[in-house]
């Protein structure tokens, strides 16, 4: 149809965990043996969902199993999904930065992707050398570049530095100029992977606007992928919701960011917490379970506004005996949005744990009155021994907050006030 952008048939990626190159001379023999009889090759055979959360037993995992989408021309398409889920990769394929197991992709004009903060950027290269490089790579000519260089320049906020190496870029220089490149140099096609989420405040906002601009103009097809609720209700017309590889669902941006919350509600479980392998750090310690406590030290599963909370947070050490210096915690929290709203942090109340001996496998954190309105939240650990980090869990855990009579007048509260309750009172002088 003249009318699509980009066609996706039958499209599978599959990885061999723990190898770099093909594989192993036995399994290449082995695909050789089978292609010159002409059978399928082996190997697409097996392999296990890209379910990151959980162990396998395969060595061999779908990244991207049998995807099938369309996106029409002018529209703009949030792919949304837990870590591991495939959206990254999905994008690496249609931007040709890897190359599918299987299946087709077909897309019609020139594609600009920003996937990784200074992607296409080199190193030796100054920044006005990258800008005219990258639309190169993109397919547009140096005129073309020339006459959009001052405005790409202007927005990233790069005009002192526009000529030195990117080497000496700060990670969020570099992620300033390479939006500013993409968004501007008129691709028929924009694929923007997490961007937002980087940069200062200000940035966000600039990059938020002009994704808008971009969005509403209707003349270039738009492949936004972002862990930002809000930002995918603003900027998106309809939505693929990725789980496990596979496309779950594909709709109108509001049913698929409405599927996605309803799924982390059930999703999340810090029963599972020490099984995890999409933590980073070096995980000489790790988290191993939360529990939330009432002001008796005993367990809840829902939280009341306006009362005490106690969050038990354990962890275990790789080398038993082991006495562990300088310690830091801290158990970020996000709205259902998924917008970072309170961080309880050593670093804030200045504790640091000099020495935690060996029998020392929990601590706990103490919250006298919980202000936070009535809802679902989910929640990110980090911990960090001698500076360096140790054990990050991202969504390690959810939890619901209904209305405990914060104000102590019996009545319900109304809705929309707001992320938190704060005691205050009205009088007449």
């Amino acid at each position: 149809m003249s009318d699509i952008a980009i066609k996706v048939e039958d499209l599978s990626k599959q990885y061999r965990l723990g190898v770099v190159g093909t594989g192993t001379l036995a399994h290449d023999l082995n695909r050789w043996w089978h292609r010159v009889r002409g059978n399928e090759d082996p190997y697409l055979k097996i392999g296990e969902t890209n379910d990151r959360a959980t162990k396998g037993s395969s060595e061999y995992v779908w990244a991207l199993k049998d995807i099938n989408f369309e996106v029409k021309q002018g529209e703009v398409l949030g792919i949304v999904g837990k870590n591991g889920a495939g959206k990254s990769t999905l994008l690496k394929l249609l931007s040709r930065v890897t190359s599918p197991t299987t299946g087709t992709i077909k897309a019609k004009g020139r594609i600009a992707s920003l996937l990784e903060v200074g992607t296409g950027f080199h190193e030796e290269l100054t920044g006005r050398e990258n800008v005219f490089l990258n639309g190169a790579i993109m397919g547009m000519t140096k005129a073309e570049v020339r006459a959009k260089f001052d405005e790409i320049v202007a927005f990233s906020g790069t005009e002192r530095y526009i000529d030195t190496p990117v080497k000496r870029y700060s990670s969020g220089m570099r992620v300033r100029l390479a939006f500013a490149v993409a968004a501007h140099l008129d691709p028929e096609i924009l694929i923007v992977d997490e961007v937002l989420a980087v940069g200062d405040a200000e940035f966000q906002k600039k990059a938020i606007g002009k994704m808008q601009e971009v969005a509403k103009g209707g003349e270039r097809t738009v492949l936004f992928v972002s862990h930002n609720m809000a930002s995918m209700l603003n900027l998106c017309d309809n939505g693929l919701f990725m789980k496990d590889g596979q496309i779950y669902e594909q709709s109108t941006i509001k049913n698929i960011v409405d599927l996605y919350l309803k799924d982390n509600e059930s999703l999340f479980s810090t029963s599972c917490l020490k099984d995890r392998i999409d933590r980073k750090g070096n995980q000489l310690v790790t988290y191993t379970e939360v529990k939330f406590l009432d002001e008796n030290y005993t367990p809840v599963t829902t939280l009341l506004n306006g009362h005490k909370v106690i969050i038990e947070l354990s962890f275990m050490r790789k080398k038993t005996l082991e006495t562990l210096k300088k310690v830091h915690f801290s158990i970020g929290v996000n709205d259902s949005m998924d917008n970072r709203i309170l961080l309880l942090s050593t670093d804030l109340t200045q504790q640091t744990f000099s020495s935690l001996p060996p029998e020392v496998n929990k601590v706990y954190i103490e919250v006298p009155k919980l202000q936070l309105r009535e809802g679902a939240y989910s929640f990110t650990l980090n911990m960090r021994v001698m500076g360096e980090t140790v054990d990050w869990v991202p969504n390690a855990g959810s939890f619901n907050v209904v209305n405990g009579d914060f104000f102590c007048t019996g009545a319900s509260l109304p809705e929309g006030q707001g992320y938190f309750l704060v005691d205050h009172s009205f009088t007449i002088h």
